[in-house]
This record gives structure tokens, sequence and C-alpha cells, in this order.
């Protein structure tokens, strides 16, 4: 039986755009294993610098999986998670302009690999309910061309699309500035409203699975975290 000819443009199409997002994993996948490799690194110079012996302050590498990698440093843990799947922008959104989409629109087609800010202690005594902060996520394409869009040290706007080339300079860019965001990244008090009241259930919970929920901007609104959110390019 012969396919005709509407049938083998759809099985076409199919291999074209699988091709592609298959291309654009793989490229994906390969950054986040070098940003394993760039936190291994870091982590054997801070033990070279002896500091840890001094201070007894941690930075520590843990891999949590495939898709997962955590860095502990002082009362902060870092966790990179890559998703597996290829995502594009809304054909609306600005960069969907650019010279370099409109030239070849699957470039456009990007991974991303999500930065993500938590307190030691969230992790140390199982608090649950606590909150982590996407601090920023890396978006990469077929290209091995990336952008950012995050906080303050971590973000950058999505112009230096068609020149940024993911190297392991850049891995370590992306690394290091993540790390000084999180360390002016500093937990406030939360609102006495929000804490004046606790149950009794809550009170007989042990203090590793308290309900009671931390973060580090837990019902604040400042303005300089208004200003970061101009930063932020893309929405899902």
């Amino acid at each position: 039986m012969k396919t005709d000819h509407n049938t083998l443009d759809l099985f076409n199409a199919i291999v074209d755009k699988a091709s592609i997002k298959q291309e654009v994993y793989r490229h994906t996948y390969d950054t986040f294993n070098n940003f394993k490799s760039v936190i291994k690194q870091l982590v054997r110079e801070y033990q070279m610098a002896d500091l840890q012996k001094k201070t007894q302050i941690p930075f520590e590498y843990k891999n949590r999986g495939e898709f997962e990698v955590e860095l502990k440093f002082a009362g902060d843990i870092l966790v990179f998670i890559m998703h597996t799947n290829i995502f594009e922008f809304p054909r609306k959104h600005e960069i969907m302009n650019m010279p370099y989409i409109t030239e070849d629109s699957s470039r456009s087609y990007c991974g991303i690999i999500n930065i993500y800010n938590f307190l030691g202690d969230s992790f140390k005594y199982k608090r649950i309910n606590d909150l982590g902060y996407l601090i920023g996520r890396v978006f990469i394409n077929k290209d091995h061309h990336y952008f950012i869009e995050g906080k303050r040290e971590i973000g950058l706007l999505y112009q230096s699309f068609d020149t940024a080339i993911m190297t392991n300079e850049a891995a370590r860019s992306i690394i290091t500035s993540s790390i000084k965001y999180t360390l002016n990244f500093d937990l406030l008090t939360p609102p006495y409203e929000q804490v004046k009241l606790l149950t009794v259930q809550q009170i007989q919970t042990t203090l590793d699975n308290m309900k009671i929920i931390t973060g580090k901007r837990l019902g604040f609104k400042f303005q300089a975290d208004r200003d970061d959110e101009d930063l932020e390019t893309v929405t899902q």
C-alpha cells in the first residue's frame, strides 16, 4: 500500500519537530551535566581554600537524581532542576520578533533548567510546608544558545539570545551569580499578624514537622522585589 502525499507530509512533520526537540533536549541535558561538573569543581575549590576547617561553614554538592542537583552553602540550598520537556514561547512574545528567531523559528524551542533557593533548615528539619523561591531559569535551544530570566545578579535580557552560547565559563557564571544573589536574599521576619495564632495541633507537632510556613519573603513585598520582577521576560 502506497502512502499518499498528505500522509507522507504528516509523517515528515512529526519527524522534523520531534528531531528538533530531541536535539534541544540533548543540549539541555549536556548543559545540566555541565552544571553538575561546575558545582563539583566549586566544592573542590572551596575545600582547597581550607575555609571549612576554620569556620565550619558547609559548601557541599548533593546529586538528587538524573535531573536534580543540590548545592548547600551556609544556611541556604540551591536546587537546580532540569525539566524533561521542551517548550516554545507564545507567538505574541517579544522574543519571537527577534531576527535570530524569525530567520529560523525552530530556534524558539528551548529546554529549561530551573534554579530554586531553599533554607537549609527546611530540609534538615523536614519542614515540608516551607517555601522555596525560583530565583532564575536558563533556556537552551538547538544551537546551544541560551538566555536567563531571573533576579538581580542572575537576570539577563533575552536580546543576547542570538550571541550567547552555553560554555563551561557561562555555566560557572550562572552558578556563581545564583550564589551571590542567594547570599543577599535574606530571611525576613514574617508579619506579626501572620504568626500571632497557633493551634493546639501545631504546638503538639514536633519541630521537624511544624506546619508554620517559613520563607525568605513570606508576606512581604518590597520595591526591590518589584524591580526584579521587571527582569522576568518569559511566562508560562
